[in-house]
């Protein structure tokens, strides 16, 4: 059976697979940028966030559940590049590893996504409803607190961002390993930007600004992309 879900070497549509998903996940954040001022609206009061949130609609909450789906779409991913049997013959530690928290970091961020597309919504309703008395609305926006730290930050951000670095670092070491020295590198150094990027939760929880390590974040997934964009034409490459 184990036999049957390896193979000699990454397939050729796990490289299209790979610039598919890099590609993919920069749209609906792009369209969120666009029409929800995201990420940048975090930062401000969650009142304002529930009131512009209730204004998008149910075209807002697609493209949330849109994004939530292309993070959902590494859980393949990671298996397919991973698991191939000379990767897993060759170092299988790295291989099943990287396999592991790729899977594992695609659950949490789908999670913490999810929270727009199956809570904010209700919140945002009775937030922005005018027969809702302020009482109603301080409770929308305090549980709009509680579960943006929790589902976001503590979830989606924290530990998903941290299960994506040891993925990065895992596939990395491996076409290291390969003498893909390129990949390899810029592997290594986008999983150093995601993890400092984890700060700026860390920093709000101390009641600090984390502007500073958001900045890190956005070039971490800048190389995220790239990573994942060379990575899939070096399959493809090695595939024929």
């Amino acid at each position: 059976m184990a036999e049957q879900v390896l193979t000699e070497a990454p397939r050729p549509f796990a490289g299209a697979a790979a610039i598919a998903v890099a590609i993919g996940f920069n749209v609906p954040f792009a369209i969120l940028g666009a029409t929800f001022d995201y990420p940048d609206v975090l930062r401000r009061p969650a009142g304002d966030v529930l009131d512009l949130f209730a204004q998008g609609g149910a075209p807002l909450i697609l493209t949330w559940h849109a994004f939530a789906l292309s993070a959902l779409a590494l859980v393949p991913l990671a298996f397919a590049l991973t698991l191939t049997r000379k990767r897993v013959a060759d170092a299988p530690g790295l291989a099943i590893g990287a396999a592991i928290a790729g899977a594992l970091s695609a659950l949490a961020q789908a999670i913490g996504l999810w929270r727009w597309v199956f809570v904010v919504p209700g919140l945002a309703r009775v937030h922005s409803d005018a027969a809702a008395g302020d009482e109603a609305k301080r409770a929308a926006e305090r549980t709009f607190d509680l579960i943006n730290q929790y589902g976001g930050i503590a979830i989606g951000e924290h530990l998903g961002q941290l299960l994506l670095a040891i993925f990065v670092v895992c596939l990395g070491a491996l076409q290291l390993r390969e003498r893909k020295f390129v990949t390899g590198g810029l592997a290594l150094l986008t999983a150093t930007a995601i993890v400092v990027g984890t700060g700026e939760g860390l920093m709000l929880a101390l009641g600090q600004s984390g502007e500073g390590f958001a900045l890190v974040t956005i070039g971490g997934f800048v190389g995220l992309t790239l990573w994942l964009i060379a990575t899939g034409i070096g399959t493809m490459r090695g595939a024929r």
